[in-house]
């Protein structure tokens, strides 16, 4: 199976290694966000999106996870 996002082998969670390792940091922080801010999942990945410091695979990780979610929501 491929990465959601890549071409690479998907290894956790339908991400490759690379992909996975910022999906895994994207879900771990938002904890911190949550506690600190009173934000919501959809608010905090737009966050991320437009956050000028966030790295590339972090963003890609969270337009992903925006889209997968408007799917799912049949927005």
């Amino acid at each position: 199976m491929k990465c959601a996002l890549c071409e690479r082998e998907a290894i956790k969670n339908g991400y490759c290694d690379l992909h996975g390792s910022a999906y895994e940091n994207v879900v771990k922080t938002y904890e911190l966000w949550k506690t600190a801010l009173n934000i919501s999942w959809k608010e905090y990945l737009s966050e991320i999106v437009k956050n000028p410091l966030t790295g590339e695979w972090a963003k890609k990780v969270a337009e992903h996870l925006i889209k997968k979610e408007a799917n799912e929501s049949g927005a």
